[in-house]
């Protein structure tokens, strides 16, 4: 009974894991998108607190492109915990199995 406790809490924590890191591949959309816009406008604005102020397209593409490189190394985090988070949940699943014969 243990190990299925424990296969839930894994299949739990997987499903957190995919559901932010889909967050985050929005994100990383809306991001690429904003920076394909910001290619054929002149003058560019950024949302701040409720707010649309002037921003240097520049700086603008800058944060943008920072944002997009930390995004990207916290998708291949949960990549990587993802995997390691599916090769337990085999285990368990073949543990189960094992003493079920």
């Amino acid at each position: 009974m243990k190990d299925l406790e424990e296969l839930q809490v894994h299949e739990q924590n997987l499903q957190a894991l995919l559901l932010q890191k889909q967050i985050l591949q929005t994100e990383m959309n809306e991001i690429d998108i904003a920076l394909d816009e910001l290619k054929n406008v002149d003058i560019a604005y950024k949302i701040v607190g409720g707010i649309m102020i002037k921003k240097d397209k520049n700086e603008l593409v800058k944060e943008l492109n920072e944002r997009k490189k930390i995004i990207e190394l916290r998708i291949k985090n949960f990549e990587k915990q993802e995997e390691q988070i599916r090769k337990k949940i085999e285990e368990i699943r073949e543990e189960i199995l094992k003493s079920k014969k």
